[in-house]
């Protein structure tokens, strides 16, 4: 019944996800299907379960039934085995001894080896558990800046971002970790021709992810075009005083490979925003020498802006 219980709280939490709108915070819902999927795999394996236990409760209730019947067997029949037992037994003694005492042994030996194999087995119970009661019972968080306070972030060498495309990013989105070089560079020329011809370029929901590589990846290319976007304001390290970085978290796959992206601003002159300030820029696109990341980054030169409030669903998704 353990593992009944196991599967049908694995698909209970999925079904639940999907139900309370949460499953977004850990996957892409490009990829919903693939929790549906999962779902339906595990109520059917929680049915086999299911009828695997009650097939072994009857097979149990049969032999305590033949048992009982076979308590009413002859008694005479009964004395006259146990005689010839007890006949034997007193006539083989010594070898008897020897048998019992190697049986006691070999009993003790596979009485450890159930003990360990129940602790193995409760073991992999509780591992399984802890994530179904979390996933079911405590609330969903969402990110906000004080993880990119915890985890610090960077702009590596396109070369060390290839070495793992599970790592969380930061700042720039970066699909190259999932092709090959040839092949993202179609990717980038395909995406770049969906905004080389707007006259401005206004990042979405829809579209955040793919314009914001597309501008880190040709930021030449966009200086003279003015360039909106969304996003939650983070102070960030060695800036100037009316410097911020603009992010929206998001996930490109999954949890796995999701991060904080954006880019710095500098606002205009005065501005005084507190981290987690949700706020829509519009500027015109320049680059700029970044001490801390050793290179030159975009920068947007904000020419307005305003507050917003922070959107229903904060996190960005990439639309390949």
């Amino acid at each position: 019944m353990i593992r009944f219980a196991i599967l049908f709280g694995l698909a209970f939490m999925f079904l639940l996800l999907h139900r309370t709108g949460d499953l977004d915070k850990y996957i892409n819902m490009r990829y919903a299907y693939l929790s549906v999927s999962a779902i339906v795999l595990l109520a059917l394996l929680c049915l086999y379960q299911f009828v695997k236990v009650y097939r072994a409760e009857k097979k149990s209730e049969e032999a305590a039934a033949q048992a009982a019947r076979a308590e009413g067997a002859d008694l005479d029949g009964h004395y006259a085995h146990n005689h010839a037992h007890d006949h034997n037994h007193n006539h083989n003694h010594d070898h008897s001894h020897d048998h019992d005492h190697d049986h006691e042994h070999d009993g003790h030996s596979k009485h450890s080896h159930i003990g360990r194999t129940k602790w193995r087995r409760g073991f992999t119970y509780i591992v399984l558990a802890v994530p179904i009661f979390t996933g079911i019972f405590l609330p969903v968080a969402t990110l906000d800046s004080s993880f990119v306070k915890a985890k610090g972030f960077s702009f590596p060498e396109l070369d060390q971002r290839r070495k793992d495309a599970g790592y969380h990013q930061f700042l720039r989105p970066d699909t190259s970790v999932f092709y090959s070089a040839d092949n993202y560079d179609k990717v980038k020329q395909k995406d770049m021709a969906d905004f080389a011809d707007l006259p401005s370029v206004e990042l979405n929901d829809a579209n955040y992810l793919k314009g914001m590589e597309v501008l880190y990846n040709y930021p030449d290319e966009f200086a003279d075009k003015t360039i909106t976007f969304d996003g939650f304001a983070y102070k960030g390290e060695e800036v100037g005083a009316t410097s911020y970085f603009v992010f929206r978290f998001g996930f490109i796959h999954c949890v796995a490979d999701s991060g904080v992206f954006g880019m710095l601003v500098q606002m205009p002159a005065g501005t005084k925003l507190s981290d987690d300030d949700w706020l829509r820029v519009t500027g015109k696109l320049s680059r700029e020498y970044y001490q801390p990341f050793k290179q030159m980054i975009p920068v947007l030169k904000v020419k307005d802006w305003e507050p917003i409030d922070k959107p229903d669903d904060p996190y960005v998704y990439r639309n390949f």
